[in-house]
């Protein structure tokens, strides 16, 4: 297992930021390695880090502005190879068809529920580190 993940989190909101930190802890299941988080507010930041890479997995805010995380998401289905899986916060459980429409690989509703926000990013985390591997 690799000693560290990285979770790159895209918000405009520092508040919404701290939720997913505080969610994830130091790692969100004993299987999955820790996890080291790059915080973006910004699209183009989020599209500067990702041309870096090492991005395993992306929690975007749907509610992000001026650009939602639901079409930051779509941008980088689209622009950039092999993307990492993304978890997308949702305004409301309305909106999963809309997380369909962006593709993200999983999808919460916010605020942050930490049980069930563990849980999605640690089945990223394993899908992505076991295709990886």
């Amino acid at each position: 297992m690799q000693s560290t993940a990285t979770v790159l989190v895209y918000s405009d909101d520092a508040n919404t930021r701290e939720q997913v930190r505080l969610a994830t802890g130091r790692r969100p299941a004993a299987d999955v390695p820790q996890v080291e988080f790059i915080e973006c507010a910004t699209p183009a930041a989020v599209l500067k880090e990702l041309d870096r890479g090492g991005i395993d997995v992306c929690v975007f805010d749907g509610e992000a502005v001026p650009m939602g995380g639901m079409g930051m998401c779509r941008q980088i289905k689209d622009e950039v190879f092999q993307s990492p899986p993304v978890l997308l916060l949702m305004g409301r459980p309305q909106d999963a068809w809309l997380a369909t429409w962006s593709r993200a690989e999983a999808a919460v509703t916010l605020p942050v529920e930490p049980v069930e926000f563990a849980a999605s990013l640690a089945a990223l985390l394993r899908t992505r580190l076991a295709i990886g591997a």
